[in-house]
């Protein structure tokens, strides 16, 4: 029998039309939630995933409010702009578009959202509950890719109770919290950071039950790297062009050699992005079903 496919938009899908059922809920009890997002700059990229966000809310039912700044945005600029979002009723959760130009701290901006209103769920104070919540029930949002990547295994059957995983890479997006997310009671995992201080890596994936690979390197996981019927979960997306053609397209961080070993996988693109956009949308949703409980 050959790998099954994780496939990201079917599951997202069927998120989204639970998401749309909670919002029409919600909006029956008066309750309206919002996602703002600010945009610093005209990043292409960044133009294109804020306004893949916002028809993803349209999708649902969840109100928009969106602030673009221009690059020349001094960093009062933004913290404006974050303070008004963090006062903003209309806006149960929000994001801060990354990039940012250069001369802003990020670092400084992404720590003057309200963490309550953390709709990436990477807030300093929500990743500390994270840290600290490892037996207990989460409250706080969860960070959108190490959530979705979860939601996708579950829903079609994995167990990830005692598997052994290699998570490679430690950004603070996907590898960081994706080692704590996968090590919480609820998860169960037993998880090995594989990164560029690591020895012996290959050994590690051969021995692991998942492999998460989220580095940006094509093809980095190769087929000599997996174990038989291991899961293997493609986060890096790069784009790489082809020589002859000078066609350009997105490949993942795991060769596609590898996927004949695999018990499952997901592809890229169509895996892991369109859960992790469902993910955002969730914690919007339980945002505000936390506030109309209040």
């Amino acid at each position: 029998m050959g790998a099954m496919i994780l496939d990201g938009k079917a599951t997202a899908a069927q998120v989204k039309a639970e998401l749309k059922e909670r919002v029409t809920a919600l909006r029956a009890q008066g309750t309206l939630p919002g996602l703002g997002t600010l945009l610093v700059g005209a990043d292409p990229a960044s133009q294109m995933y804020v306004a893949g966000k916002h028809r993803d809310c349209r999708e649902v039912g969840i109100e928009s409010i969106r602030i673009d700044l221009p690059a020349s945005a001094s960093q009062k600029d933004v913290e404006r702009a974050i303070h008004s979002l963090n006062e903003n009723p209309t806006c149960t959760a929000f994001i801060v578009q990354l990039p940012l130009p250069e001369g802003i701290d990020k670092f400084r901006m992404l720590e003057l959202v309200d963490p309550d209103k953390d709709a990436d769920g990477l807030h300093p104070t929500n990743l500390g509950r994270l840290v600290l919540r490892a037996h207990e029930p989460m409250t706080s949002p969860l960070p959108c890719t190490p959530r979705g990547i979860v939601e996708l295994c579950q829903r079609n059957g994995i167990n990830l109770a005692g598997m052994n995983v290699a998570v490679l890479g430690r950004g603070t997006t996907v590898g960081r919290p994706m080692s704590l997310v996968l090590s919480r009671m609820a998860v169960n995992s037993t998880v090995t950071m594989v990164h560029t201080g690591t020895k012996n890596p290959e050994e590690i994936f051969r021995n692991s039950d998942m492999i998460v690979a989220a580095v940006g390197d094509p093809g980095h996981i190769t087929a000599d790297m997996v174990k038989p019927g291991a899961v293997l979960i493609d986060v890096g997306v790069s784009r790489v062009t082809d020589p002859e053609t000078g066609k350009s397209r997105i490949a993942g961080d795991i060769d596609p050699a590898a996927r004949e070993l695999a018990g499952w996988y997901t592809p890229n693109p169509g895996g892991v992005g369109p859960m992790t956009r469902a993910m955002l949308l969730s914690n919007v949703v339980d945002a505000a079903e936390c506030r109309a409980h209040e």
